[in-house]
């Protein structure tokens, strides 16, 4: 049995291998309490799931969806763009819904990436973002995210050569892992690097509605001249609680779409078509909720940042996402620092290299757990 190189040079998904190393702790007896991954713990409202029942209920729902999306999805994602963002989408060629935005993001890759061809890629940033352009024979440049500059890209510190043999550049704000947002000055400036090199901007935005402290995350469509080089990956995982769902999108660029619809098409099937008439609703319907959830992560945020000095860390409060992106002492390695942790407390927390190079030194912390819970891997870290 001969493996495909693209198999054997492909590391272990670091959250698959995080899995297992909890399962078989918990197997053992072990209260883990996991800060590791980013799957949000509260339901969507009842109405959404209440539509999913309704849809699932009958009879004609079941056979395959239609490799498009419905139209009903597809108008109800061009109307959330317009209302939230003020920007106007055809739903018939800039929108395409997702099995979730992790498999576009992946997919993106076979649709733009060539061997020998790169992607510019944020460190520390999310895995996905490099692992695809590897898969698909290419390379990837790590653009460091360094905190003294806002953890923001310096576009200007990308070699020629490097920019020249690139096809694509991800970003992703409200930024996991860390937390911050990113102003429509520094989109503007993505905008004019994608049209001065050619490139198609890839950009990662499912964090835009779980924000905080009245923070409004905007979207890189807003920037004029965006439609022209940018592609926007969306999800209804984070801002609906819908993240087992998997329902995402991808909207921006016409050309782009139809190049990724064409690796979607011979890859999957669509979207079960329940999911997709629950995620018209969710989108078409009251957003109201969607404050007071924020604020339950506001707090859990806040818990973390009060105990977050008593174990010897410290962090930025983050704008948006789902994560405290925590540094440690100078000098101190994370994984050691996570081991010891995970074994003398029972807490665990991603170390920061998970993300890149640039995230040594860092831990990143999930607020995808309830407030006590919170509150008790706090009380533990501080007495180990």
């Amino acid at each position: 049995m001969k493996i495909a190189d693209r198999v054997t040079n492909l590391p272990p998904y670091v959250f698959a291998s995080l899995e297992k190393r909890l399962g078989a702790m918990r197997a053992k007896g072990v209260d883990v309490i996991s800060l590791g991954i980013g799957s949000p713990d509260l339901a969507p409202p009842q109405f959404i799931i209440d539509a999913l029942y309704r849809s699932a209920s009958r009879q004609d729902t079941h056979g395959y969806a239609g490799y498009f999306g419905t139209p009903a999805l597809r108008q109800a994602i061009a109307g959330y763009y317009q209302r939230r963002f003020g920007v106007e989408v055809d739903p018939n060629g800039e929108v395409l819904p997702l099995i979730g935005s992790k498999e576009g993001l992946a997919n993106m890759a076979f649709a733009f990436i060539d061997p020998g061809d790169v992607a510019l890629v944020p460190d520390p940033g999310y895995p996905t973002y490099s692992m695809g352009p590897l898969m698909a024979g290419g390379d990837s440049y790590p653009m460091p995210l360094l905190e003294d500059e806002g953890f923001l890209v310096d576009f200007g510190a990308i070699p020629d050569d490097v920019a020249a043999r690139a096809t694509v550049l991800w970003l992703n704000y409200p930024n996991n892992p860390t937390g911050v947002g990113a102003p429509l000055e520094f989109l503007q400036e993505a905008v004019d690097y994608c049209h001065k090199h050619d490139l198609v901007l890839c950009y990662d935005n499912p964090y835009c509605d779980l924000t905080f402290d009245g923070y409004v995350a905007p979207s890189v469509l807003e920037v004029p001249g965006a439609k022209d080089v940018a592609v926007e990956f969306n999800s209804l995982s984070k801002t609906y609680n819908m993240a087992g769902w998997r329902i995402g999108m991808a909207v921006g660029n016409a050309r782009a779409i139809q190049a990724l619809s064409v690796i979607k098409t011979n890859i999957d099937s669509g979207v079960f078509l329940p999911v997709q008439e629950a995620a018209t609703v969710a989108l078409n319907g009251d957003q109201s909720w969607i404050v007071e959830r924020n604020m339950i992560y506001q707090r859990r945020r806040d818990i973390v940042m009060d105990w977050l000095p008593k174990v010897g860390l410290k962090a930025r409060p983050p704008k948006g996402a789902l994560y405290v992106w925590a540094k440690l002492p100078e000098g101190a390695d994370a994984e050691a620092w996570a081991t010891e942790m995970l074994e003398k407390a029972g807490v665990w927390l991603t170390p920061g290299n998970a993300y890149g190079e640039c995230g040594k030194g860092y831990l990143r912390i999930s607020l995808c757990t309830p407030e006590e819970r919170l509150a008790e891997a706090g009380e533990r870290l501080s007495n180990v």
